[in-house]
């Protein structure tokens, strides 16, 4: 009995021993259950498995192919130049320096200025849609096609307050237009694909999601509605297509935000429902026509609605009247709170701007507004706005 209760007891030691020595060399094998997977210390939201792979025979691959061609031949490139007169010597207003050189030294030579862009034929008759800052001053606008011809084009109208302008050039041919994508189908997360020449290297595609909508208050544009995407933007691309999985235009590309002047995944498009908008104009007015009543806008925060003793913040803050103005012909005051324009609220001044920009000149409307606690209508006469209005003189 006392020989088994030893080799019981050495048994015990060496197995506790063996434990020892495992635990500390190899403690993954302990930690191993049954089914050789490791236990579970946190439980997590996973998504389901993918489905087996397909044979290699059918195996596909994603692939925009089908919509960058669709899309390039009507994806143009813009060459503009403009002459540019060399500054005068200050020394040729010295009547010294005249009285020995005389007027030898003040022909100024003149040099060409010359700048790059890109556009999107809207239509087969040769309208091309791109941006203001690409075309304006140009004293010569030259168009190139995907195909290679050339083109002089000539300027149909300009926007500066949107940024869009529109040409057109001659062909015996029609051309290639782009198919507008219908309005609001657009989100956040979608694909799209930014098409353009930038640095003059030749025509590009670059991939990205929208990354927001209805960008405003960037202090790029007057009217700003922007597209945000991280589909790279660079220069050049300016005017060029951003358009959706289907070959659809989606937007115009406008601006980057970039420390270094590349892109830094932040680039910026104007919507194709504003841009549709303008060019609309532009093509059967030669210009762009919006309403105007003439005041200064201000945000209206929870601080400014508590100094006038408002219950809420709603609506935008008067700040200014211009003098006879329609506002104040209409009896609007600084001060007054605007609430809504025919029944649409205004949540803020770019809200309200929009809304104003869009009325028709000489039309009645009916301004709902709060002055001093009180609520009441004002019968306004829309007035044009003028050239040089800001976006804070409406």
């Amino acid at each position: 009995m006392r020989r088994l209760w030893l080799i019981f007891a050495q048994a015990v030691t060496i197995s506790v021993a063996a434990l020892f020595v495992v635990s500390s060399l190899r403690p993954d094998w302990l930690a191993t259950e049954s089914n050789g997977s490791a236990p579970t210390i946190v439980q997590l939201r996973e998504a389901a498995p993918a489905p087996a792979p397909a044979a290699a025979s059918t195996a596909t691959r994603a692939s925009y192919a089908d919509a960058a061609a669709r899309v390039l031949p009507s994806v143009v490139f813009i060459a503009t130049s403009k002459d540019v007169r060399t500054p005068r010597n200050p020394l040729l207003d010295d009547p010294i320096f005249r009285h020995f050189f005389g007027d030898r030294l003040d022909n100024r030579p003149e040099r060409r200025s010359s700048g790059l862009g890109s556009g999107v034929i809207v239509s087969g008759d040769g309208y091309i849609l791109t941006n203001n800052h690409v075309v304006e001053s140009a004293d010569d606008i030259e168009v190139s096609l995907n195909d290679g011809r050339t083109f002089h084009a000539t300027e149909v109208g300009r926007d500066p307050e949107s940024d869009l302008a529109v040409l057109r050039i001659g062909s015996d041919d029609p051309l290639p237009a782009i198919t507008f994508a219908q309005p609001d189908s657009l989100s956040v997360g979608d694909v799209v694909l930014a098409i353009g020449n930038p640095f003059g290297v030749g025509q590009t595609v670059t991939m990205g999601i929208v990354s927001a909508l209805g960008r405003s208050q960037l202090g790029i544009n007057t009217f700003e509605n922007f597209i945000q995407t991280d589909a790279a933007i660079n220069p050049g691309n300016s005017g060029g297509a951003l358009i959706d999985t289907n070959g659809h235009l989606v937007g115009i590309n406008a601006a980057i935000f970039s420390r270094s002047g590349g892109s830094l995944g932040i680039g910026f498009a104007i919507p194709t429902s504003l841009a549709r908008e303008v060019m609309e104009q532009i093509i059967r007015n030669g210009t762009v026509t919006r309403g105007w009543i003439g005041v200064e806008i201000q945000e209206m925060t929870p601080e400014l609605a508590e100094s006038f003793g408002l219950a809420d913040d709603r609506g935008a803050l008067i700040a200014g009247v211009v003098r006879d103005g329609p506002a104040d012909d209409a009896g609007m005051r600084p001060g007054d709170v605007l609430l809504a324009i025919d029944g649409r609220t205004i949540d803020g001044p770019r809200e309200m701007l929009d809304i104003i920009s869009r009325l028709q000149p000489g039309s009645h409307n009916g301004f709902h507004v709060r002055r001093s606690g009180r609520e009441f209508d004002l019968a306004v006469v829309i007035g044009t706005r003028p050239a040089r209005a800001t976006a804070r003189i409406e």
